[in-house]
């Protein structure tokens, strides 16, 4: 085996969690392998980001970056009913008193090159074009994985430890089907892109806005760089594939039954392909095992109404590398470890997937919520904006007052040792 195939770590996808907890690992000064099967940039969907991805940002030096970058500057969220009312701009900076209160609109093939520079930079060894073929087992414990590039020839990767930051491929789960499809939040989306579309004036045209269709489905609209912007409806299956309908005749179907959305579209031109994905939400069946942990979409995807998905993918990166290089120091790398980390990201992705699925319920209302429960405002701000390590047992007491929330999913664990035979 060649030496330079041996390392501390190795990562398997270089999105928001690959490169963020490849730039962690490495600024602790262990020897970091990315793997990542595509040649960057390519195309990603998922462009808002939320005010407390600045602190893992930060941390791997990326802020400097962003503001030099000519991303917009996201400073609030509104909502538009059908009839194009449209609620005041949700401004973060009057909750959260720091400059993390404004983020950014940003085109992933771009913002995705600079967290993977910013990986190489910090000494990460990344290969582009090299897709992670298979996984390496010794003993029960995962020690590396196969790998490929372009020319095809397959060969081993050792390392100490794996991450898993393959997204909604889950590399090391998909033989498995260990995808757990969330049963409360089944929706699709079709999205697409326009020139010259209507944005709002002074800080409020790099707002997100959230535009509600029948049936509790939505419309995102994010403004993005060069007069351009991202638009996609989601909703139920059956409500809008009722019918043999090209995805363009949907979207546009749609379009009609929002006023503001229409109007802010009128002046613009499509362009490019109209995509499509389905069945947004689930966990994965298990989140560690020994020598392995999975971060970002590999973990976990929610349903993107509240924009949590760079989030997520951002700080499960740089927790789960920084218990990585605990296990590493103690020369413990079992699943056991992760259980802390599993733990609390099972726990912020329940209080966010709390909201999600009470903001489709029929009746119910985030205005008349606060107006009943005026102190619980701050809770339900933390929760939006991010700020998702804190006991939210006070607002969720609450929002039952109104409609159930779900179950937690049982997902989402370490898989202990004895029970590695049952999934392999």
């Amino acid at each position: 085996m060649e030496p330079n195939n041996e390392y501390d770590v190795v990562v398997v996808g270089g999105g928001p969690a690959g490169s963020t907890s490849s730039s962690v690992l490495a600024m602790h000064g262990h020897k970091v392998l990315l793997l990542e099967k595509e040649k960057f940039p390519r195309y990603h969907i998922g462009e808002s980001l939320l005010p407390f991805g600045f602190f893992p940002l930060q941390r791997i030096g990326m802020i400097e970056k962003l503001k030099k970058s000519h991303f917009p500057r996201k400073y609030a969220v509104q909502f538009a009913s059908q009839d194009g009312r449209v609620s005041a701009p949700f401004y973060f900076h009057k909750h959260l008193q720091h400059e993390a209160a404004v983020t950014w609109q940003v085109l992933r093939s771009e913002f995705d090159q600079m967290l993977l520079e910013n990986s190489r930079e910090k000494g990460v060894e990344v290969r582009e074009e090299t897709k992670a073929t298979g996984i390496l087992r010794e003993n029960g414990r995962v020690v590396g994985v196969k790998a490929a590039g372009k020319d095809g020839v397959e060969y081993e990767v050792r390392a100490k430890m794996t991450i898993d930051a393959s997204g909604r491929d889950i590399f090391t789960l998909s033989k498995n089907n260990g995808r757990k499809w969330d049963p409360a939040l089944n929706k699709m989306a079709v999205w697409t892109y326009f020139r010259g579309a209507k944005r709002d004036p002074g800080v409020d045209e790099g707002s997100t806005t959230v535009a509600m269709v029948p049936e509790r489905g939505w419309f995102w609209y994010i403004p993005l760089p060069d007069n351009v912007v991202s638009v996609g409806v989601v909703a139920e299956k059956g409500y809008l594939f009722d019918g043999p309908k090209e995805l363009s005749e949907i979207f546009h179907g749609e379009v009609e039954k929002n006023l503001w959305i229409k109007e802010h579209l009128a002046t613009g031109e499509q362009f490019g392909k109209y995509h499509t994905t389905r069945e947004y939400s689930y966990r994965g069946e298990y989140s560690a095992e020994d020598g392995l942990v999975l971060v970002g979409d590999a973990f976990a995807f929610l349903d993107p109404v509240f924009s949590s998905g760079v989030y997520l993918a951002l700080k499960s990166g740089e927790l789960a590398a920084d218990t990585v290089h605990e296990a590493l120091l103690a020369g413990d790398v079992s699943s056991r470890r992760f259980s802390p980390y599993a733990e609390r990201m099972c726990r912020e992705i329940e209080s966010m997937r709390k909201l999600v699925y009470v903001f489709y319920h029929k009746g119910f209302s985030f205005g008349r919520l606060i107006r009943a429960n005026p102190d619980i405002r701050g809770d339900l701000t933390d929760c939006l904006i991010g700020n998702l390590d804190k006991d939210f047992q006070q607002l969720f007491q609450a929002v039952e007052e109104q409609t159930a929330i779900p179950e937690p999913l049982p997902h989402g664990r370490p898989l202990l040792a004895t029970e590695i035979g049952q999934v392999v």
